[in-house]
């Protein structure tokens, strides 16, 4: 067992007291020396010395102790989340719904319809198929000069009523719907009334040079359905067919019932 480093020093200094004492009781037995006969007188009585207390060892300074590392303060506790529904805010405060954008439907192929009668101007003309569209469009360009001319301005779409075909051509009447009847009309011209009567309609949408598709789809219905039409086919031209691009035009055919 390993002593402390104090207690060594001690104890030679306990030593060195006895040795001390020790030769000063040998020095006075030397001096007090008396006759036989007589009693000795005993030694005073020496009075030990105190021991001295051996020093506290002093406790080896304590390692001071590491300083606590402190602890990380605590997440908070991210709450839970909210099951409650929040309430609807009021129609007044909701933001304003886009409309649903249109849809294009389809166009009625074989609608049964009533032609009302509307006064008209008539120029009358003939033509190849070949030059149809041209000599058609030249046709609206004559009537619409005129009206120009007359301060008189249309009250319908301008119209083309076939009177008759063959493989080489056909001639035609292009009509344009007026309120009144315009004054000083050239000689080529007529006053007379749009077509009228029960017919059917189909819708015609793209060049005029797609027309013939257009014309043996209808051909077709009439023998399918086994209805039984007059020799005449009647256009109606939704747009105006001098300003609109030839393959936006859109045309209603009609095609009047016996």
């Amino acid at each position: 067992m390993n002593r402390p480093r104090l207690i060594r020093p001690v104890w030679l200094g306990l030593t060195s007291a006895a040795a001390l004492m020790l030769g000063t009781a040998g020095a006075l037995a030397q001096t007090d020396t008396k006759p036989a006969d007589t009693p000795a007188t005993p030694p005073a009585a020496t009075t030990p010395a105190p021991a001295m207390p051996a020093p506290a060892t002093p406790a080896a300074p304590a390692t001071p102790a590491a300083p606590a590392t402190p602890a990380p303060p605590a997440t908070p506790a991210t709450p839970p989340a909210a099951t409650e529904t929040p309430a609807t805010p009021p129609p007044a405060a909701q933001a304003p719904t886009t409309p649903p954008a249109k849809v294009q439907t389809a166009d009625p192929f074989g609608e049964e319809i009533t032609l009302e009668p509307k006064s008209a101007v008539i120029l009358k003309g003939k033509a190849s198929w070949d030059a149809a569209f041209e000599a058609l469009m030249e046709a609206f360009k004559t009537l619409t000069a005129t009206l120009d001319k007359a301060g008189v301005k249309p009250n319908g779409n301008p119209m083309i009523v076939y009177t008759s075909t063959d493989d080489n051509g056909f001639t035609f009447q292009a009509e344009m719907p007026v309120p009144e009847p315009p004054k000083n009309l050239p000689k080529t011209m007529s006053m007379g009334t749009t077509p009228d009567g029960k017919a059917l309609k189909f819708v015609h949408r793209g060049s005029y040079d797609n027309m013939d598709n257009t014309y043996e789809a209808i051909t077709n219905h009439l023998d399918d359905k086994k209805i039984e039409a007059k020799d005449t086919f009647v256009e109606e031209y939704l747009t105006d067919p001098l300003t609109t691009a030839e393959d936006k035009l859109v045309i209603n055919v009609y095609v009047p019932m016996k």
